[in-house]
């Protein structure tokens, strides 16, 4: 793991008032853009050949003779064959006598690596860079060992199949779509054969991840996934704050349920098990009665943080829960960076944080208001990892 003084070193020496906002181009990465271009930043896209046209082109930010922008939200981009590139020293180097803070998403520590990111990737990253590792599923101190040191809900596992006795979740990666999901459903250790073989077959899924896939009880309710942000600066109000709250539409899922019952008996069975590819999101709020608490399964996800992962989570992070018929909360997945939904607040930001800052407030301008917050207030070390 890079050294976080190493870090915070570069940072100190940084010219605030040139200072960018950078990231990988995709995921999130529009929402990033159009909060630090609302908090006066100019922003800096890291795209890749063949999929660069939203950010060098659609989205191109256009400013008048003062520097103010009247169009558009991405003021420079550099093109790579692979965004893996984004690690070679040199183009690092650039990042940094360009002053860029650079903001990670789910793209870049998927495409990247995290090894990669520990350990080589010597630009500041705002949030906690020894949590990104915790995400991927499956390894050692993952986001449910974590949930678990914390004394958090999550959907109880299932560790042989012969032992599932309701329906269940089967957790694993798609075979084709690398940084998708093969998850399927089963009610019963022989409907998990049945399906599992016909995914076999089709080549959705594999036997290595079949072999390392976690099973875990299905939760059935709604989903909600909680944008949050933690700020290590924020010394008179509390440095917790709610932002938003999205969920998913998911392929072929969300066109199955539009399906009537008859029909969906008579798929054929390539069609009849649906995947869960996230296309897009959309925008929720919550019963004002269950906020709170939201509020206290997030602080103690935020303390963990500190004991586990010191320094702890800074910034923006995701709680992706669902809802029992009782309103009790079930974390199943934790992103300890940016969300995958937040673009659902572009722009308008999103009713919870635009209730608490009083002005439209996005996960992504939060997150360059933070930088602001740091640079007024000489600490912008304490939010770089």
């Amino acid at each position: 793991m890079i050294d976080r003084k190493q870090i915070q070193d570069i940072v100190n020496d940084y010219d605030t008032e040139k200072l960018k906002i950078g990231m990988v181009a995709s995921h999130s990465a529009l929402d990033v853009c159009d909060g630090a271009v609302e908090e006066g930043f100019n922003t800096f896209a890291i795209c890749q050949a063949g999929r660069e046209k939203t950010y060098t082109d659609y989205f191109k930010s256009q400013r008048d003779a003062s520097g103010n922008v009247v169009r558009g939200i991405v003021d420079e981009t550099v093109v790579y064959n692979k965004f893996n590139e984004v690690l070679l020293p040199q183009n690092q180097k650039k990042m940094v006598d360009d002053n860029i803070m650079f903001i990670p998403n789910r793209s870049f520590t998927s495409y990247c690596g995290i090894d990669e990111i520990e350990n080589d990737f010597a630009v500041p990253l705002v949030g906690s860079r020894n949590m990104l590792r915790s995400e991927e599923r499956g390894m050692e101190r993952d986001y449910y060992w974590i949930l678990e040191k914390a004394g958090l809900p999550f959907p109880e596992r299932i560790n042989d199949p012969q032992d599932i006795d309701e329906l269940v979740m089967v957790k694993l990666p798609h075979a084709v779509k690398t940084l998708e999901r093969g998850f399927f459903t089963a009610g019963t250790y022989a409907e998990y054969v049945e399906k599992s073989e016909a995914l076999l077959r089709q080549g959705v899924i594999t036997k290595e991840g079949l072999a390392e896939a976690r099973i875990e009880r299905y939760i059935i309710g709604p989903v909600f996934n909680f944008d949050m942000f933690y700020s290590p600066i924020e010394t008179e109000m509390n440095k917790l704050e709610i932002l938003g709250i999205d969920w998913r539409f998911e392929t072929s899922l969300d066109g199955h349920v539009r399906l009537p019952a008859p029909q969906q008996i008579n798929l054929a069975e390539h069609q009849l098990t649906p995947e869960y590819t996230v296309c897009g999101h959309n925008s929720a709020t919550l019963r004002e009665s269950l906020l709170e608490e939201v509020f206290k399964l997030s602080e103690q996800y935020v303390e963990a943080s500190k004991e586990y992962y010191d320094p702890g989570v800074i910034g923006p992070f995701c709680l992706q829960t669902c809802v029992d018929k009782d309103l009790n909360f079930y974390i199943y997945d934790v992103a300890p960076r940016v969300g995958g939904g937040t673009n659902v607040h572009m722009s308008v930001g999103h009713p919870y944080g635009n209730t608490i800052w009083r002005k439209p407030m996005s996960t992504g301008r939060r997150v360059a208001l933070e930088v602001r917050r740091a640079i007024e207030t000489e600490q912008l070390d304490k939010i770089v990892t």
